[in-house]
């Protein structure tokens, strides 16, 4: 086993290139997010959002953001009109997040638009997440870059969804993910 080459990880490219802002944002967005989003005892969804919006993310009226929460760039995420986004839901976006409105995200779900070029040279590859109107990610899930949840479709628990698109209207769950019914 010893003769299968290993991929020297500090040669992997594309880490800073997903950034999108210069150091010093990512940083000082890194501090703000520890202290009003992801901080627990901060209760206020009002001034989560604020915080968010403050460093570009775009964020409609009336959407509520539980503590306990992460995002990575704000400044590549857009929230629709009257979504509910989860405690402790991660969203790892490298790449653009899309929620349109009256989406709920719930507890603990985690959106991720990146992952690496693992044949190659782990280089970081990402792409998009698009959540439709009326969607419903119900809690525990994973949500992979490149995956489309249609109008009104439901993922239910601990499902994986790995860059599929999920029709409108459609109920999908499981590791892999499958269609279980219509809504």
């Amino acid at each position: 086993m010893s003769d299968i080459p290993v991929i020297n990880l500090s040669e992997a490219p594309g880490e800073r290139a997903a950034w999108g802002q210069p150091r010093w944002k990512v940083y000082l967005w890194a501090i703000c997010e520890l202290l009003f989003v992801t901080n627990a005892w901060q209760i206020s969804s009002g001034i989560r959002i604020k915080v968010l919006r403050s460093f570009g993310a775009d964020i409609g009226n009336d959407v509520i953001f539980r503590p306990r929460t992460r995002v990575k760039f704000p400044w590549k995420l857009r929230i629709g009109d009257r979504c509910w986004i989860g405690e402790g839901v991660w969203v790892h976006n490298q790449d653009f997040v899309h929620i349109e409105h009256d989406a709920v995200i719930s507890q603990e779900t985690f959106l991720t638009t990146g992952s690496h070029r693992h044949r190659v040279d782990m280089a970081l590859v990402t792409r998009p997440i698009h959540v439709e109107a009326g969607s419903w990610v119900t809690s525990r899930c994973v949500i992979l870059g490149g995956s489309r949840l249609g109008r009104n479709s439901v993922i239910g628990p601990l499902s994986v969804v790995a860059g599929n698109f999920i029709p409108p209207g459609e109920i999908w769950a499981g590791n892999p993910v499958k269609k279980v019914g219509e809504r």
